[in-house]
Parts: structure tokens; sequence; C-alpha cells
């Protein structure tokens, strides 16, 4: 669908994805993953078919890929804020990996990249405005660091996290985004602001398969290997690891019920109801709870319109 419309590139997590795709058409693909050398030579594999562009956030990686006389694509990934993998764009090695990069005689040097993930530490709208301004102005000031001190020129500017391009309010300076979870959306983003229960696409739909008299609970079919054990964001109150609709056409969640623990394969909820009553929860993180599963069914009210085959390749 968004072929259709027009999207032409696409960001993966593996190559395994990224291999999917590729089979799909797409021809212009991010591995948005900082590269694992022992993988480079599939990655060379697949960069013969397709438009592949690398993630480094160290001289160690950059050089290993420059030493393949192999001509990829390479972004450079610069910490914003969240402090998980990326340059510091104040420092000196960022620096020095851009000019090492800009300089090689095979590779290309794609532009700069990040992932504003602690993003998902804020609360409210107004408070993932902010941190999407964060990481805009970050990125722009380096890359016209880069242009003052390096005389580099940096052509593309990568942003992206679900929270913050849900409310960011312009990109000016910026060439890309990359949005994440906006097609599906899950209980964490309600609670972080991105969006509200009805902007949520997936649930899990499960059966109440035991409900013992006196015990002030039941159990579902649907545990870990269904909805995953992500607990949500950790101020959530109450917590839960799934809501459950109380009316899903409308968007609105049950007050009182909510999937308390899972194990592999039950789910437990915190009040009883009758054995095979239909529980339908949204999960607390739909990435996760979607890789558990073969297929997507596409409904609208009480009917199925498609099936969609999950490629769960590792």
């Amino acid at each position: 669908m968004q072929q259709s419309l027009g999207a032409s590139g696409i960001t993966v997590s593996t190559l395994a994805e990224a291999r999917v795709f590729a089979d799909h058409g797409f021809d212009d693909i991010t591995w948005a993953f900082p590269v694992v050398l022992s993988r480079v030579d599939e990655a060379m594999d697949l960069a013969e078919r397709v438009t592949l562009r690398l993630v480094v956030d160290s001289l160690d990686t950059l050089r290993r890929l420059q030493s393949t006389g192999y001509p990829f694509h390479v972004w450079i990934k610069i910490d914003c804020g969240y402090h998980r993998a990326g340059v510091d764009p104040t420092g000196e090695v960022a620096l020095k990996l851009a000019h090492e990069l800009s300089e090689s005689p095979t590779l290309t040097f794609d532009g700069i990249l990040t992932h504003s993930g602690h993003s998902y530490q804020a609360r409210g709208r107004n408070a993932l405005k902010q941190v999407a301004e964060e990481e805009r102005r970050t990125m722009v000031e380096f890359s016209e660091r880069l242009n003052r001190d390096g005389a580099i020129d940096v052509s593309s500017i990568s942003v992206g996290s679900t929270p913050a391009l849900s409310c960011v309010e312009h990109l000016h300076g910026v060439t890309e985004v990359r949005p994440g979870n906006y097609a599906l959306y899950d209980h964490n983003q309600t609670v972080i602001g991105s969006c509200s229960v009805a902007d949520c696409a997936v649930t899990v739909l499960s059966s109440v398969v035991s409900s013992q008299p006196g015990m002030g609970h039941c159990v579902i079919d649907a545990g870990a290997l269904a909805l995953s054990k992500d607990p949500g964001p950790g101020d959530a109150q109450p917590r839960t690891m799934g809501e459950i609709f109380d009316d899903y056409s409308s968007g609105i969640l049950q007050r009182d019920f909510r999937v308390t623990s899972v194990s592999q394969e039950h789910g437990t909820v915190n009040n009883p109801m009758s054995v095979g009553a239909r529980v339908r929860i949204l999960p607390n993180h739909s990435c996760l709870a979607v890789a558990q599963f073969d297929e997507f069914h596409v409904v609208r009210g009480d009917s199925i319109l498609d099936r969609w085959r999950i490629w769960r390749r590792r």
C-alpha cells in the first residue's frame, strides 16, 4: 500500500528482514542496526541485488568494511540523547569517523542517522515535541559542524522514533524520517502519549480456558508466546501485560479487567470470566506480539477481509 503511494525506501532491523523486502520489490533498504561484522559477507551478497545502506558508529567497523573493497553505502549513527548506540556528535571520534568515511575510495557516505529512543521516557505530547526538536537540532547542528570544521558535505539527515515522530512539529533540515511503529501502535504508545487507543491497529484475540470458583481470576490462551513479556512502561498504573477491550469498535478499554501475568502459553486476567468468553487484548508492545504469529487477520468490524503472512525469519 505504501509503495503505491510513492514510498521507495524501507528500514529493517535484520538482514533476514532486508531479504524479505528485497524479494517483494523494495530496492532501497537501510539496515538500521550497527553492522554485525560476522555478517558482512551476507550484506555484500544482498547489496548485489538492492541498494543496501549500512550503519556504523565505530572506526573498527568502518575499517572492516573498507577492507572488503566492496562499495557499501554507509550511514554514520549519531547519539542524539538515547545513549545506547551512536557516536557523540560533540566528540572527536565523530569527526574522525566522518573524515575517514567521506575520504574512502570505495565506500559511499550516505549521511547521518539517529534514533531518539529516549522519547520512550517522555510523557505527553509536549514532552515528545521537545524530544523531537532535540533530535532534529542535534543532527542539523552536527551536519553544520562537519561542514564548518571538516569541509564535509552531509547530503542526508535521517531521524526517527515512534513517539517523537508522532508529535513532531517541524523537520527543518531533515531529509528522511523513520517513523517506526506508526502503522500499528500499541498500549505502550498510548501511555507515552503518541496516540489514542482508537489509533491502535493490532489486537490479540484470545479465549478464556479456565475460571475456577472463588479464585478471583481466569486464564486465557494468550501467554508470553502471544503477547511477549514486555511489562510496558514502568510508571504505568495499574501494571499490565495487556489491556482488554470493552468496546473494540469504539476504542474503549475495560476499566477493571486486564492481563496481569503471563507464562509461556497461559495468560492470567485479574477477574473471573466464563470459560469460552472471547477476550480481545491490546498488547503492550505490538512489534514483539506480532513476531509471535504467522499471519495477520485483517478485519473490519466482525468480518475478516484478508490474511497477510508475517515473515518471521532471523
